[in-house]
């Protein structure tokens, strides 16, 4: 009976011990990772409303009313690092010329068209048609004109949102390094 009684409580305390095991959302690299990216994009607008140097932008998702505040998750943010000489803008329907790298919160770079640090003069750049990438990039290149080079920080609702794509974790914020080499209508 001694017997009996103590693998009872063992099998108890294990079958307790397996009821409360769950994956923990804690572990790994991307542990927290929606948790994680929603604070950082937090931390790049509070930096851009505050635009101390004159370098930040910040552009609104398409289709929402511009008379209304929204939240950091609707803005597309930009840092200008290096101003261009252009003065018209690419459209939507355009197609672009660019240098670009993309790389998440973690430095983890997901797609580059260069390698080692940007160089416009000597980099071969990528053409695509603008209306082919993520939302928050094109709305970020709708507003570069030829020459610029600008980081912009895409909250995950204008990225992937909460589908992975291609080894880039679902919620990701999305940070871009963009030289617009040029475009054609």
């Amino acid at each position: 009976m001694k017997n009996f009684k103590i693998l009872f409580l063992l099998l108890s305390v294990s079958l307790f011990g397996l009821a409360s095991c769950e994956e923990s959302s804690d572990a790994g690299e991307y542990g927290n990772w929606q948790e994680r990216n929603i604070a950082y994009i937090d931390s790049i607008a509070t930096v851009a409303r505050n635009n101390s140097d004159g370098k930040w932008k910040r552009f609104l998702a398409v289709g929402l009313d511009e008379n209304k505040e929204h939240g950091n998750e609707y803005y597309v943010y930009c840092k200008e690092l290096q101003p261009g000489d252009g003065t018209e803008h690419p459209y939507y329907t355009d197609i672009v010329s660019v240098n670009y790298r993309g790389s998440l919160i973690n430095d983890f770079v997901f797609d580059s068209s260069y390698d080692g640090v940007l160089e416009p003069d000597f980099d071969v750049p990528v053409t695509f048609q603008l209306s082919g990438t993520v939302s928050g990039f094109s709305l970020a290149l709708q507003h570069m004109v030829k020459g610029d080079t600008w980081r912009v920080y895409i909250p995950a609702g204008l990225g992937y949102g909460t589908q992975e794509s291609s080894g880039i974790p679902a919620n990701s914020t999305l940070i871009f390094d963009i030289n617009l080499v040029s475009f054609q209508r």
